[in-house]
């Protein structure tokens, strides 16, 4: 499956494209640093309306706008202002990536921690769940496209 890159790790400064036509919109400052690449699941659509998001997992410099294809291996659970907002975690697909303790470390870190400076919104990090629990939300998500038919 393909991922659309949105923010490069490391950074506070997070490009918003228009999900249908992967155009820039702005970009907004965010309280902490992404710990990993973050972006979407071309062809999904989640519960909120968005596509289904997704950190990638690399050690390789990932670019935004940049499209990689991806394997998941897990997801973690997480509810903002009371509505689902599950992240799917990937890797890449040349690469042997597995979930551990450090990965989860980062990534509750920075969940509970992205909008520390907006008091209105509200983020709970839930459980770290694995492939088969990622595969279903996947499927859950997915929209036929006209390469599908």
């Amino acid at each position: 499956m393909k991922a659309f890159i949105e923010v490069d790790a490391g950074t506070n400064q997070r490009p918003i494209y228009n999900e249908q036509t992967l155009e820039y919109i702005k970009t907004k400052t965010v309280y902490k640093p992404y710990p990993y690449a973050y972006g979407f699941l071309l062809n999904t659509i989640s519960g909120d309306g968005d596509h289904l998001d997704c950190y990638v997992i690399t050690s390789k410099s990932l670019t935004s706008r940049d499209i990689v294809e991806v394997e998941p291996i897990g997801m973690v659970e997480s509810i903002e202002n009371g509505e689902e907002d599950h992240k799917i975690l990937c890797r890449l697909s040349n690469e042997n990536i597995m979930v551990d303790a450090t990965i989860e470390k980062k990534i509750r870190d920075f969940g509970k921690h992205y909008f520390d400076d907006r008091p209105d919104k509200q983020v709970t990090i839930g459980r770290f769940l694995g492939y088969e629990e990622a595969i279903k939300l996947i499927d859950s998500c997915r929209i036929s496209t006209k390469e599908d038919e």
